[in-house]
């Protein structure tokens, strides 16, 4: 009569991760907070370098991006000046009308769905974990845009 039955625990992995944020999903569910395995030091360095190359492509792309809309508006301006394309302006102004409308419509009676709160959440909760991380980002990635 000393025979003992084995118990087992059955983990659901499917549940098991719907109760976790998506960083953890994606980088493993020992990944947590950064200040868990890095000093503020470290944190500062990696959130600070990665700013900075972040910025500074983002300043290099936003300048390009200017510049070609800048420029092609400015053709556009000397094609209508010059005679070889014609612009309706009526028809312009009717669709910038339009446009305008649709975008009061969508932007005062709608609320977030539900799915882009929660990842919007998660997103807030990363950022209070990781607030050295995020100071570190933020002012390399301004100093990035100086640059």
């Amino acid at each position: 009569a000393g025979v003992k039955e084995d118990s087992f625990n059955v983990l659901d992995l499917a549940e098991y991760t719907k109760n976790l944020p998506w960083w953890r999903k994606v980088f493993a569910p020992s990944s947590g907070s950064s200040a868990e395995k890095y000093n503020v030091a470290t944190q500062l360095v990696i959130g600070g370098v990665t700013g900075w190359c972040t910025g500074f492509i983002f300043q290099k792309v936003g300048k390009l991006a200017a510049t070609a809309v800048g420029g092609g508006f400015f053709l556009l301006q000397i094609a209508n000046h010059t005679g070889y394309i014609k612009v309706d302006w009526k028809l312009v102004e009717r669709d910038m009308k339009k446009a305008k409308q649709q975008l009061k419509f969508h932007g005062s009676g709608n609320k977030m769905s539900p799915e882009v709160k929660s990842r919007v959440d998660e997103v807030i909760i990363f950022l209070k974990k990781n607030v050295i991380l995020t100071g570190g980002f933020a002012g390399g990635f301004l100093l990035g845009m100086a640059s």
